[in-house]
């Protein structure tokens, strides 16, 4: 077992936590939150999303939010693109990063897609090589890889081949999901230490969802594989519009305590995150589900 002593956080609340919101977010309180989170040591924000308004109604400003944050030295701003129209307006939004995404289970790719996998490789891969060729790092999300909330169960040969794929494109991180917040600590390892014959653990982000409570558990379970990079949304905030039940992601601000108290380095500064997290919840008139919010919340912390 070697837990990394240091962790990357990667904040994807502004996009991911915000898409599943029925609560209209105004351009100027995105823009905010955002500010608010630059000043707490992350070095990664995914800002929004440059999909059709009519998929994700919620971040259908997303060119404006992009152009009206104040970004701070250090910090790569990311967005989501789902095609070469939103590679266009995310360039316009001079970008740092551009992330594409897709699925390891075929069902789940057709309801959030709406191609097959095989006909989404090649729109993937004209994104990918148009964002390297502006200079702009690429990401890549591959969703359900440890369960399908239409197949179930999702062989690891099926994500291997959408890995390979991805890496062959050439993007430099790989994201894996647990979208259904379906995983256990024993299928993470499994899953990881496969990875790991193929990949580098370096390019490997894990992106845990805790809709059964088990998402810190399976970070765990990554950090004692040796993985080190985290997908999180401050307060537990998200979902995904095309998995029915699918709960928001493992908090921002409950990893940040869990690492922090294990001895690992992660620069950002867990009163400032509460603070964002305090700011974001009264924008939205509901109290977040994270542990430490709901500290917060009933005088717990301060």
């Amino acid at each position: 077992m070697h837990i990394p002593q240091q962790a990357i956080l990667k904040e994807v609340g502004p996009r991911d936590g915000l898409q599943n919101e029925s609560t209209t977010i105004s351009t100027d309180d995105k823009v905010e939150w955002i500010n608010h989170l630059s000043e707490t040591g992350l070095t990664y924000i995914e800002i929004t999303s440059f999909v059709h308004p009519k998929w994700i109604p919620q971040l259908s400003d997303s060119l404006q939010v992009a152009k009206q944050i104040k970004r701070k030295p250090g910090i790569t701003y990311a967005a989501l693109v789902p095609n070469q129209k939103g590679l266009e307006r995310a360039l316009e939004a001079d970008m740092d990063e551009v992330s594409v995404f897709m699925s390891a289970s075929e069902s789940h790719n057709q309801y959030n897609i709406n191609k097959s996998i095989n006909a989404t490789f090649p729109v993937l891969q004209q994104v990918v090589s148009e964002a390297r060729a502006a200079n702009k790092s690429v990401r890549a999300y591959v969703s359900t890889v440890f369960g399908c909330p239409y197949e179930g169960e999702v062989k690891l040969e099926q994500t291997l081949r959408v890995c390979d794929r991805l890496f062959d494109m050439g993007i430099d991180e790989l994201s894996i999901g647990d979208t259904i917040g379906v995983a256990n600590p024993i299928q993470v390892e499994n899953v990881l230490t496969t990875l790991e014959r193929y990949y580098d653990k370096n390019a490997i982000a894990l992106h845990f969802h805790n809709t059964r409570g088990t998402a810190l558990a399976n970070v765990l379970t990554a950090l004692q594989c040796g993985y080190a990079t985290f997908d999180s949304a401050l307060g537990g905030l998200g979902g995904c519009p095309y998995a029915k039940g699918a709960s928001g992601n493992v908090a921002t601000d409950d990893l940040l305590y869990m690492l922090s108290e294990m001895g690992l380095t992660t620069e950002v500064e867990l009163p400032k995150l509460l603070q964002a997290g305090e700011f974001i919840q009264n924008k939205l008139k509901k109290s977040l589900p994270s542990h430490q919010m709901q500290m917060v919340n009933k005088g717990g912390i301060t």
